[in-house]
């Protein structure tokens, strides 16, 4: 059904794409049809963080960032859904165009900006929701016009804000798209900021008698050094899992495309070598008690087994939905049975 749809969906400038795909989509839903658009996984309970996931093939922060498509998105089939990033204040973003399809190499270029309503109008969307099938995460981000020295303030307002209601809070401090804000990743600052969300995070543990995890949204465009610098930190502090990775700068895999020279994040089938380097590099380096999300690049179960390889515990799509459509979940979600009940590791593809 997807395969019909992404013709014209195709034909409309992405942003634009975007929000007509995401109202079809809640129409669908409210038809009963959300079950048509792609081949339903079996159940396949994934307990992580605390948490059982239905399967471990979840939805990225970015596609649904007001939390306002939540009981469609959990009807396409996935194991949990992010939601975000969201901002203490409504921003409008930076201006458009802002999203560009890259269709030869199965990439997006944004420069979206953290555009969202505000955390207030996020969470009155998730207190209307009523389909959840699974864990719910909420991104957090800070505004653009917030000073990096009082980032603190803007990630602790959103995490109060949502703690109630997420199964699941991930910082974001990778977006390439909003000045500066990468450089909170830096050793000292990264160390200041999760400290800070880290005691509020077992402050609000006791005030709500539930503890919900909190993760970390790490770049894919740090050095050797920085990502080990970020491990470091990370188990210091105890952090839940960290989401590896953002979005990337580079440029190298696509600059035979015209569209390269647009700026923003990349994302899509070139990011995938560069993000599993990161999510490998972070689980060398971390306890095998702290949970990997594997995010970025991923448009095959074969890419989802591939992450699952690197040591992630679970993984996420995005780009790769928008190419291939809700089928992407099931497959992906087969993908890595197959290789948990592989006799031996012998019987697994080669990676």
């Amino acid at each position: 059904m997807y395969g019909l749809a992404r013709p014209l969906l195709f034909g409309l400038d992405a942003e634009r794409a975007h929000a007509v795909g995401l109202r079809a989509l809640d129409s669908a839903h409210a038809l009963g049809l959300t079950r048509l658009l792609g081949a339903r996984a079996r159940p396949f309970p994934t307990p992580i963080l605390g948490l059982t996931f239905p399967n471990p093939v979840g939805l990225a922060a970015g596609l649904d960032k007001n939390g306002a498509h939540i009981d469609a998105l959990f009807g396409l089939g996935f194991g949990f859904v992010e939601i975000g990033t969201v901002t203490p204040r409504p921003q409008p973003g930076n201006p458009t165009p802002r999203m560009f399809r890259l269709p030869r190499h199965r990439a997006l270029i944004n420069r979206l900006g953290f555009n969202n309503d505000g955390v207030d109008a996020l969470v009155r969307n998730v207190e209307r929701a009523r389909g959840r099938t699974g864990p719910l995460g909420i991104n957090i981000g800070k505004n653009r016009d917030t000073p990096n020295e009082s980032a603190d303030r803007d990630y602790l307002h959103c995490l109060e804000r949502v703690y109630p209601l997420a199964d699941y809070i991930t910082v974001n401090i990778s977006s390439p798209n909003t000045a500066g804000l990468r450089e909170l990743q830096e050793e000292q600052s990264l160390r200041r900021l999760v400290a800070i969300l880290r005691e509020a995070q077992e402050r609000l543990a006791a005030q709500h008698g539930k503890r919900v995890p909190m993760l970390v949204k790490m770049a894919p465009d740090l050095s050797d050094d920085d990502v080990h610098a970020a491990a470091r930190v990370l188990t210091d502090l105890h952090v839940d899992g960290v989401i590896a990775t953002n979005t990337t700068v580079s440029r190298i895999a696509v600059q035979d495309d015209p569209r390269s020279r647009e700026t923003g994040g990349l994302s899509g089938e070139p990011l995938m070598n560069k993000s599993t380097a990161v999510l490998r590099m972070l689980r060398t380096r971390m306890p095998e008690a702290v949970p990997l999300v594997g995010v970025g690049g991923i448009l095959s179960g074969a890419d989802a087994v591939k992450k699952m390889a690197a040591g992630a515990s679970l993984v996420q799509i995005y780009t790769g939905l928008i190419y291939r459509g809700p089928e992407l979940i099931g497959e992906c979600v087969e993908a890595i049975r197959r290789r948990k009940e592989a006799p031996s590791r012998g019987n697994l593809p080669n990676l």
